[in-house]
């Protein structure tokens, strides 16, 4: 008698966690259908991660990650769904790894990523990303193999935003390649490639006279020129 209320008693524990799940997740749906509505980001992560705890989905992780990458959150959008690189991630999971690592400053491991985004889906403004970020981390012809590609398939209507100044604005994507090849190449050989690189800039000014990334880049070399003529006239005297 003993072992069959025992049974019974806990037979209806499980029927009350089981009522109780549900109940749970039926009101977070509510809650994350009302935040939705409303605007609220940080209302809709918390709905999301209640529900996540309540029923585990890869699909409602890459959400909830994308969701802290959008807000800023970098680091809690890669604790939600790791760094690590899997065959099985979905688009979303592995931009939000790119993304999240590059604002990190991590650019050895964003490449890792942006490498499976482009080989998924080759496109102007992830070769222009990973060209800025190879220059960083010295891998010059890997810059050089994607400005190329780049270059080889940009179109006359992309653009590219820039933040350097205290207003953002935006350029030419064809514009802002050749100032970047001007910047890797200057980088190939500080000494040989100043003119190469200065003519990369004028070519990049032509297209947009007003791209201030490539005037100050300009001023720059044309500064450096000047120290390496009066070093070898220093020189010569």
């Amino acid at each position: 008698m003993k072992q069959i209320t025992i049974a019974i008693v806990m037979l209806f524990s499980v029927s009350v966690f089981a009522q109780t799940n549900a109940d749970l997740k039926a009101h977070y749906e509510t809650y994350y259908k009302e935040m939705k509505k409303q605007g609220d980001v940080q209302g809709i992560i918390n709905a999301l991660t209640h529900l996540n705890i309540l029923e585990p989905s890869v699909a409602r992780k890459d959400t909830l990650a994308y969701l802290y990458l959008s807000e800023g959150k970098y680091l809690q959008a890669l604790n939600t769904i790791g760094v690590e690189k899997n065959d099985s991630d979905s688009d979303m999971n592995v931009e939000v790894k790119a993304l999240a690592l590059k604002n990190l400053n991590q650019p050895k491991l964003a490449l890792e990523h942006y490498e499976v985004l482009f080989k998924r889906e080759p496109s102007v403004y992830l070769a222009y990303e990973m060209a800025d970020m190879k220059i960083q981390v010295k891998d010059l012809a890997g810059a050089r193999s994607n400005i190329e590609y780049g270059l080889a398939n940009v179109k006359d209507d992309m653009k590219r935003a820039f933040y350097e100044t205290q207003q953002p604005y935006e350029t030419s994507m064809k514009a802002a390649l050749l100032c970047l090849k001007g910047l890797l190449t200057f980088t190939e050989n500080r000494t040989a490639n100043v003119d190469a690189a200065i003519k990369l800039m004028n070519d990049a000014l032509a297209i947009d006279p007003n791209f201030n990334l490539a005037k100050v880049s300009r001023q720059g070399l044309e500064s450096q020129k000047a120290q390496q003529a009066q070093a070898a006239a220093n020189k010569k005297n």
